[in-house]
């Protein structure tokens, strides 16, 4: 049996796995919902899925359903609020003509990870940690650089344009919703961890699905009848984001975030790999480079931690 302590490791590369198939189905439904409308599908379809799961836990584990408290009602709200606002501000960046740069900044990500859970929750990082934290991300902009020729060059030479603010303020949105959502499970005190984690998923779902369908509905009526038309095609990346989401909380419920989220990391090495159909293309220098560190960071993150 896997010790409770390592019991994060499968769990996080589970939810990378299951994000992957999320992603995948949600590009399917991009073409008809809009970007938008896709976005809706994961906390709307996903939320049913979320509830089944917390019922799940309870009977299996014999747990009783926590009972919120003020300070969890803000924890899981910022998260909330946080991995929307981020998700939006991605979506900006993708609009402007130097996009790949706000999209390398937006990888900071895992950085201000760690530094808002030393801040808001006193979570560590270590030294190994902060090495695995670094490998990961300058692999990952080696891997998806905005200048091919000068990637580290472009990265430090940039960072003032518009786009790139924006992506790091997109990367500030997701590192807080992180830790907003590790703040919300750990603020159920007691609380088993895999309760504690099915119920901040299904308090999040529920609040992104008001707020994000509530706004729709209001500015863009269609794209709520849109999606709700789509019902069997939604399920499935319901059910994914639900299953993706779930192993993101329990994780973090275990796991200080920026150690969850810099093995995540393993999603887009195995992304990467895939689309570059790696045993048929000879790979340049520097993604050899970009996927060495991407690695060395995950033997950090899982052998040092």
């Amino acid at each position: 049996m896997v010790p409770v302590d390592w019991l994060w490791i499968p769990i996080t590369v589970w939810a990378a796995f299951a994000q992957t198939l999320r992603n995948a189905a949600q590009r399917h439904l991009v073409a008809n919902l809009g970007t938008l409308g896709a976005t809706l599908v994961r906390f709307l379809y996903g939320l049913p899925f979320a509830a089944l799961w917390l019922l799940i836990v309870g009977v299996v584990g014999n747990f009783s359903v926590p009972a919120p408290t003020a300070a969890f009602a803000i924890w899981v709200t910022l998260g909330a609020v946080s991995q929307i606002i981020a998700t939006a501000l991605l979506l900006r960046v993708m609009t402007e003509r130097n996009f790949t740069l706000g999209v390398a900044y937006s990888k900071s990500e895992i950085l201000q990870v760690a530094v808002f859970g030393f801040v808001f929750l006193g979570d560590a990082v270590s030294p190994v940690a902060l090495t695995a934290i670094l490998s990961g991300t300058f692999g990952v902009l080696l891997l998806s650089p905005a200048d091919k020729d000068r990637p580290i060059r472009g990265l430090l030479t940039g960072w003032t344009g518009r786009t790139a603010l924006l992506g790091l303020a997109s990367g500030t949105g997701f590192a807080l919703s992180a830790v907003g959502f590790r703040g919300a499970a750990l603020a159920l005190g007691d609380t088993p961890f895999p309760m504690a984690a099915a119920g901040t998923l299904v308090a999040a779902q529920l609040l992104q699905t008001l707020m994000l369908g509530g706004w729709l509905l209001v500015r863009h009526t269609g794209v709520v009848m849109r999606v709700l038309g789509a019902w069997r095609a939604s399920l499935f990346a319901g059910f994914m984001g639900a299953a993706a989401s779930a192993g993101w909380f329990t994780a973090m419920a275990i796991e200080p975030a920026a150690h969850v989220r810099t093995l995540g990391l393993i999603e887009l090495l195995f992304s990467y790999a895939v689309s570059r159909r790696l045993f048929r293309e000879r790979l340049e220098r520097r993604e050899l480079a970009g996927i060495a560190l991407l690695v060395l960071g995950l033997v950090i993150v899982v052998l040092g931690i």
